[in-house]
């Protein structure tokens, strides 16, 4: 069963998400909460597998409460997914860098938040399939290209690097390799500690800062 926390300050929007996420017989739904300091504390309490995360709220915003659970070690089983209306760029940025392993749109429909949390539950990332390519070429746009940040890494990674920039699943990377998808895993991993990157969405905004990946690759949901 894949345990979920609600938080934000829309006691309708809980309710509504409540209601469309335990439709499903694999999750259930264990807190709610209306505020960012709260949903922390409850984070804290529960240990949910997913935070269905607010941005807008009062008091500490729903970017900051990402952070803190996302740099509590003790909550390392939790993953975060940003939800809100708001699709600028600074927020998706901001999202991704404070470790939220997912973004989508509250206009997403209910299967597809459903397929979200289990995703994210899954261990992997995911984004609104409407708004991965903008926030991969912001983060390029903004970033001054260190290619010397990938100097630890090996030939095979930095290949394997590429193929997550441009949001491929292990599957697709092991075919287009000609490796098997639980070596794929192995220097997923390997990245992920060489490079500091808590999630494949990390390491596809990595891709597009360190200049691997161009804006314009192709993309999907998933990264």
């Amino acid at each position: 069963m894949i345990t979920v926390l609600l938080v934000d300050d829309q006691e309708l929007v809980r309710a509504g998400m409540r209601t469309l996420l335990e439709r499903a017989d694999d999750i259930e739904v264990v807190g709610e909460s209306g505020s960012g300091s709260t949903g922390v504390a409850l984070t804290r309490a529960v240990h949910p597998d997913v935070v269905l995360m607010d941005i807008r709220m009062p008091g500490l915003d729903g970017i900051a409460a990402t952070r803190t659970i996302v740099e509590d070690h003790t909550l390392a089983s939790s993953s975060v997914i940003v939800l809100t209306t708001f699709d600028t760029d600074e927020n998706l940025l901001d999202a991704i860098r404070a470790g939220a392993a997912g973004f989508l749109l509250k206009d997403t429909g209910p299967e597809a938040l459903r397929e979200a949390v289990r995703i994210v539950a899954g261990g992997e990332a995911l984004l609104s399939p409407t708004v991965t390519r903008r926030v991969m070429q912001a983060a390029a746009a903004a970033a001054r290209p260190s290619p010397e940040r990938l100097e630890v890494l090996t030939e095979r990674e930095r290949e394997i690097l590429v193929e997550v920039g441009a949001a491929r699943s292990n599957i697709e990377i092991a075919a287009r390799l000609h490796i098997s998808p639980a070596t794929v895993r192995t220097h997923v991993g390997r990245l992920l500690g060489k490079l500091d990157a808590r999630d494949r969405a990390q390491l596809v905004m990595i891709a597009y800062e360190t200049g691997v990946i161009r804006p314009g690759a192709e993309s999907d949901r998933r990264c």
